[in-house]
């Protein structure tokens, strides 16, 4: 009886040694993260409607899908919890929004204010109405952005050039690739049909955009820049992680050691 319950307990710590959890991150944030299925489809659902509706009708709008790196990037800077643009990566295009913290996050109401800046745009002209932004709008309509990688950060109250200044707020970060809003370009190309500058073979109509399987495909990306803040933090639950593991190392060790005791004929490998 002594020798199965010592058994029994020599098993549990080397199960207790081996299951030890890799923690990304120990920042808490209740809102979905960048793999989160239905986040995901919301954010790129909602930018081919805006895509499939311009006015005029576009020839050359690309479909646009979601891509993980532009997510770990986006993700990365709402951490900072700055109202501005990614000063570590000039190059890629974003949309940058701000609002008070909801019990729920919704992209829709995120990207209300940027698709509404339709309003404020001109196509014939290329320009925004005196006094009032459109540069968001365009970006999501942009023809030739493709990409989109998007996240969204509960920020603590007066984070940097923030409007909410008195309790939680959150930051909502979208990337684009290619890059959108080149100085002197609209924002596509415009005919009465649409589609009708899909190029090559594997490309396809589709909601008046163009889509191509191979373009459009999934990869996955194992990195985080080196700007992202929780590189530099470990929190509480971190913290405690860290200590237990040497504690569950040096019990797998007694644990194996006690096992071979018990039973000499077993044989461990790496």
């Amino acid at each position: 009886m002594g020798q199965l319950l010592l058994q029994r307990w020599l098993w549990a710590v080397i199960f207790l040694g081996s299951s030890v959890p890799n923690i990304e991150s120990s920042e808490y944030n209740p809102f979905p993260g960048i793999t989160d299925k239905k986040f995901i489809d919301d954010c790129v659902r909602i930018h081919n409607d805006n895509r499939s509706s311009v006015n005029p009708p576009a020839r050359n709008m690309l479909y646009m899908t979601w891509d993980e790196g532009l997510a770990i990037t986006a993700r990365a800077w709402a951490r900072h919890c700055d109202f501005q643009h990614n000063i570590y990566l000039k190059e890629v295009r974003r949309n940058i929004g701000q609002g008070p913290r909801r019990p729920t996050f919704s992209v829709m109401q995120a990207m209300d204010l940027w698709v509404k800046e339709v309003n404020d745009y001109s196509y014939q002209s290329n320009a925004c109405k005196p006094r009032k932004m459109c540069g968001h709008y365009t970006q999501v309509v942009w023809a030739t952005s493709y990409k989109v990688g998007c996240a969204v950060q509960i920020c603590p109250n007066a984070s940097t050039r923030t409007s909410f200044s008195d309790k939680e707020g959150a930051i909502f970060v979208c990337n684009y690739a290619e890059a959108g809003n080149v100085v002197e370009m609209l924002p596509y190309q415009n005919r009465l049909e649409e589609c009708s500058s899909c190029e090559g073979a594997n490309n396809q109509c589709q909601a008046k955009l163009c889509h191509n399987p191979k373009r459009d495909e999934q990869k996955s990306y194992r990195w985080t820049p080196d700007w992202d803040p929780t590189l530099a933090t470990c929190g509480p639950c971190c913290m405690a992680i860290l200590a237990i593991r040497p504690l569950a190392l040096l019990l797998t060790f007694v644990a194996a050691f006690g096992v071979h005791r018990l039973y000499p004929s077993i044989f461990f490998y790496e």
